[in-house]
C-alpha cells in the first residue's frame, strides 16, 4: 500500500487549508465554472453543481486515501469560505517529488491567498514530509498564475513546448520548481 498523506489542517494569518465538505459545493461550482478558470484549466465544460458535489465530497479525499497526492480547501480564516484550492497531485513517494497546482475563486483573486496558501502547503510537504522537489506547472500566457508561484518562492526552470491541454487546445507550460534548498 502506498504512503499516504494524513488528514491535514494547516493556518495562514488569514486562511485555513483544510478539507472540502459538502458546505463547498455551490462555491466551488461557482469558482470552477468561472470563465477565468475555464479558460487555464481543462476543468468539465460546463462545470455543474454534480461535478462541484462530486469533488467536494469524494473526489478531493480520494486523492490523498489513494496516496496521490492532497487537495486542500482553500478558506477564509474568519468566514470559512471558499476562497480556492491548493493541492498535491502527481506524488512520487520513492522519489519524494510532486505537483502543486491551485485555482481561486473570482471572489478571492489579487488579495494573495494563493501566493500564501502555496507557502504554506510547499513548506508542509518539504520540511515536514521530507519532500525532495515540488513541481509548478502554469500556461504561458497565464500570467497571474505564473506571478503567483514566483511570489510563493518557486523558481522558474524553464518552458515546456506544448505541454498543457486547455479548452482552447494545447499551450505551452511554464515549469516552476520548489527545494528544501530554496526555503
Amino acid at each position: 500500500m502506498a504512503p499516504i498523506f494524513p488528514a491535514t489542517v494547516l493556518r495562514t494569518g488569514t486562511v485555513v487549508l483544510r478539507p472540502f465538505s459538502s458546505a463547498d459545493v455551490a462555491d466551488t461550482q461557482a469558482a470552477a465554472a468561472d470563465p477565468l478558470t475555464q479558460e487555464w484549466l481543462p476543468l468539465p465544460c460546463p462545470y455543474t453543481l454534480d461535478h462541484a458535489v462530486d469533488w467536494c465530497t469524494i473526489a478531493s479525499h480520494r486523492l490523498r486515501t489513494e496516496g496521490k497526492g492532497i487537495h486542500f480547501a482553500l478558506a477564509d480564516a474568519e468566514t470559512d469560505r471558499l476562497l480556492g484550492t491548493v493541492g498535491l497531485r502527481r506524488t512520487n513517494w520513492r522519489s519524494l517529488t510532486s505537483e502543486l497546482g491551485y485555482w481561486t475563486a473570482p471572489w478571492a483573486r489579487r488579495r494573495g491567498h494563493a501566493a500564501e496558501a502555496t507557502r504554506a502547503v510547499s513548506h508542509w510537504a518539504l520540511q515536514e514530509h521530507g519532500f525532495e522537489r515540488l513541481e509548478l506547472k502554469a500556461a504561458v500566457d497565464n500570467v497571474a498564475s505564473r506571478k503567483t508561484a514566483l511570489r510563493a518562492g518557486f523558481r522558474e526552470e524553464g518552458i515546456m513546448r506544448n505541454a498543457g491541454i486547455v479548452h482552447g487546445g494545447r499551450v505551452d507550460l511554464a515549469l516552476f520548481s520548489l527545494t528544501p534548498a530554496d526555503l
